[in-house]
Order: C-alpha cells, then structure tokens, then sequence
C-alpha cells in the first residue's frame, strides 16, 4: 500500500501542558500537515470534530519541524537561564529576581526558569532527534548540543550546592541523610519520565548518602529503564519526625499540595532549585538556592 494513494498520512504534533488546568486540548491551536492535499484535507475533518482552531500546513514534514522548534525554544531558554544562575550566583545575584525583574519589559522577552535539570518525554529527548537527522545532511546543531550539556550538567550543580549546605553545618554529604522533594519532572503530575530527580538520587548515593524522597503524587517508584534499582520505593512519610530526621531536604519539584512552612519548620537545612521557598519564613542560614 502507498501512502497517499492506498490510505492518508497526516502528521498532527501533540501540544500539551500537563499540570494546567486551564490548558484544554479543545481549545489550543493544532497544527496539521498532510502528504498529500487530499489527505490535509481529511485530517482537517477529523481534527476538526474535536479541535476549535486548526492550522494546516504545506507538508507533514513542517508540521513535525515546528514541534520540534518549539521544544528546542524551551530546552535552548532553559539552557540559558540554567547557565547565567551560576554565573550570576558567584556575582551574588539572585537569577530568580533577575528573571522577575526582566519580565516586567511588556514586550521583546518571556520568562523561563532554572531548574535542576529536564524531565518528562519531549524537551530532554526531541531536540537531539533533529541533531541526528541534520547529520545525514552534514549539518551541525551546536546551540542545541550546548543546550542539552548546560541542561544534563545541572544535577552535578545542584550536588555541590547540596556539599556547600551541609559543610555549612559541619557535616559531610558521605552518610548524611538527604530527602529529595519532588519526584515528578514538573509540578502537580504524577509524570516522572526523564525527571532530573533520578538523576540526583543517583548522585546522593554514589557520593555515600542515604537518600530516600517524597511526592504525593508519586507513592512508589515503578520500573524505569535508566534507574531499574529504585523500582519499588516508597515515599517517606511527612510529618515532623521523619522529615526532622534528615540532614538535609533538596526540593527538586514545587509540588502546591507541599506545606513548604512545615517544611521550613521541621527540616533543618534545605537546598531549594524551584524557588519554593521564596515567600517562605525561614531561619538565617536555613535555606541555600541552587
């Protein structure tokens, strides 16, 4: 069979925000693009039974290229604010106010923010399906190859600010005990694909910490491909004897269910990448951004 002729190819690319309520499928723009007119044609009439603003395009081939421009807009954005918190950190600039500062300008720029890394199944992984097609055409992807290195080297980041905080309070990161907060690779979903917080519960134990981690939206870990040995963990209950437990609490994912004044109040020491302790009363010394 050949597509166009036996059947109709259209590509359509996801555009979804999970965790948003006010993001409804019905009601974001879809693109389409179709192999053949006649195709466009007929996924414009499926979509068009569910989908209130449709934009059809010249080729399926479009339609995949500006899904994945508008994931390498975000991972290249992210990559960029990842990279000035810490240049701006050693200057003692905050790079949280800075963003809020910038985005006071009405037009010309749009906030992104740090983080401890990417998650979930498209920003980490869809860029890099381009930088290996524009091989085939003896194309380089640098700024997209440097992004993804400034995004991946973050939790690396994150464990030195984790050393500075505990050596802050005369104790080692080898055998301290550290909570991850945070699971989910973005906040309010149960979606821990890819999450950067793998990533540094990988690092807690190789350097000799006992980690362990909570998210209510996560109760237990399941099977992972990259991280097979955590599957069947729980989450750590929360409440003050056991969260008062730990040497330190790194929240990784600003979870809105998350009492972060209770946090503030039992856990004696806390590395903050989400600026979730902004509004937060804390002790001198308490909490350590990274």
């Amino acid at each position: 069979m050949k597509a166009g002729v036996d059947f109709h190819l259209a590509f359509s690319p996801e555009r979804e925000d999970p965790g948003n309520p006010d993001s409804k499928v019905g009601t974001v723009p879809k693109l389409v693009g179709g192999l053949t007119p006649a195709c466009l044609d007929k996924a414009m009439a499926l979509y068009g039974r569910a989908i209130e603003n449709l934009v059809p395009v010249s080729s399926c081939r479009v339609a995949e290229a500006a899904k994945l421009l508008e994931n390498i807009f975000r991972s290249v954005n992210i990559a960029l604010v990842n990279e000035l918190k810490g240049v701006y950190d050693v200057m003692g600039i905050d790079i949280w106010e800075v963003v809020d500062a910038a985005k006071t300008k009405p037009f010309g720029f749009m906030p992104f923010y740090p983080g401890p890394g990417l998650g979930g199944h498209c920003i980490p992984i869809d860029p890099f399906y381009l930088t290996w097609k524009a091989r085939e055409f003896d194309q380089n992807t640098r700024l997209i190859e440097l992004a993804g290195e400034i995004n991946t080297s973050m939790p690396q980041y994150v464990m030195t600010k984790v050393s500075e905080a505990l050596n802050a309070h005369k104790k080692a990161l080898n055998g301290s005990r550290v909570l991850v907060v945070g699971l989910a690779y973005k906040p309010n979903v149960d979606d821990d694909r890819e999450s950067p917080s793998y990533a540094l519960l990988e690092l807690l134990n190789k350097a000799g910490a006992d980690a362990a981690y909570h998210d209510p939206y996560v109760p237990a870990i399941g099977m992972t491909r990259e991280h097979p040995l955590w599957a069947g963990v729980e989450l750590v209950r929360w409440d003050q004897e056991t969260i008062g437990g730990f040497d330190l609490v790194l929240i990784a994912t600003a979870h809105a269910c998350v009492d972060y004044q209770q946090l503030a109040d039992w856990a004696p020491c806390i590395v903050d990448t989400r600026n979730a302790m902004k509004e937060i009363a804390t002790g001198e010394g308490q909490v350590l951004k990274a």
